[in-house]
């Protein structure tokens, strides 16, 4: 999700103070978010210049091959975004960030390769998250261990179908436990990732099937995008479509004014 707020908060620089915005200028907006652009288009339907003073665009449409995030280590290698009206407070042109008076809405289409997807998984940013992360009871009541993943890599298969290897190591205990997990991927009513028939092995071993529903059903609510709506940003998936090494998906995107993703990339 950090990837789209990226570039939502781009767009938001779009409106300069004196009300200026033509597609040279959101494209040098939004290539100061990037470290590598082989390809990108940046293309504003301007409203009529009273109401781009007052902190409206018509439109954005962004269109980019092999983009690199200057402050992620997350390359894409195909991007389409376009975004239906966005306005504006002006009295916020002057703040880091502008602020939005009403939603913004957006529909966006990413193609990730395997490679760059398993960059993604393996820097230290990513593995910071991972560091403690509960995958015991579904609670913070319940009792849960804390684990540390290590060397974490997927390996994107045809009809959606995904292999995902890592080491799993309980805190406090020296040896590490391999984990290997396949399983299919499936989208719920647009707003729920979900893991299908996984087999489970852990150090060659089929993980007990006991165990392993509570498990799929915990990573399962972790992956519901209804857990984004209560900081303001709504997200529905249009396609998923996994083919060898390649993942493309499709999402129509909603950032209320008051979003705390926005907020924390005004800071």
């Amino acid at each position: 999700m950090e990837l789209l707020t990226i570039l939502v908060s781009g767009l938001l620089g779009l409106i300069v103070p004196l009300g200026l915005v033509i597609d040279t200028t959101a494209e040098n907006v939004i290539r100061s978010q990037l470290a590598r652009a082989e390809q990108l288009q940046v293309r504003v339907d301007n409203a009529p210049t009273h109401q781009l003073l007052q902190g409206k665009v018509e439109s954005v449409q962004i269109a980019g091959r092999s983009l690199q995030l200057k402050q992620q280590n997350i390359n894409i290698a195909v991007l389409e975004l376009e975004t239906d009206e966005i306005e504006l407070d002006p009295s916020s042109f002057r703040q880091k960030l502008p602020k939005l008076k009403q939603p913004l809405q957006a529909g966006v289409r990413l193609v990730l390769n395997q490679e760059d997807i398993n960059k993604l998984l393996q820097s230290p940013e990513f593995l910071s998250r991972l560091r403690k992360f509960n995958i015991g009871g579904s609670s913070e009541s319940e009792s849960s261990s804390v684990y540390n993943f290590i060397n974490p890599r997927v390996e994107i298969l045809a009809n959606n179908r995904l292999i995902f290897q890592v080491e799993l190591q309980e805190e406090n205990q020296e040896k590490a436990l391999a984990i290997k997990v396949e399983s299919g991927l499936s989208v719920v009513a647009g707003r729920q990732f979900q893991l299908i028939d996984p087999v489970v092995l852990v150090d060659g071993e089929e993980f007990p099937p006991q165990f392993l529903n509570n498990v799929v059903n915990n990573i399962n609510q972790r992956l519901d995008l209804r857990n984004l709506e209560g900081d303001g940003l709504q997200v529905r998936i249009l396609k998923l479509d996994m083919k060898p090494s390649k993942l493309e998906i499709a999402a129509f995107l909603r950032i209320e004014p008051s979003s705390k993703f926005l907020e924390t990339r005004r800071s």
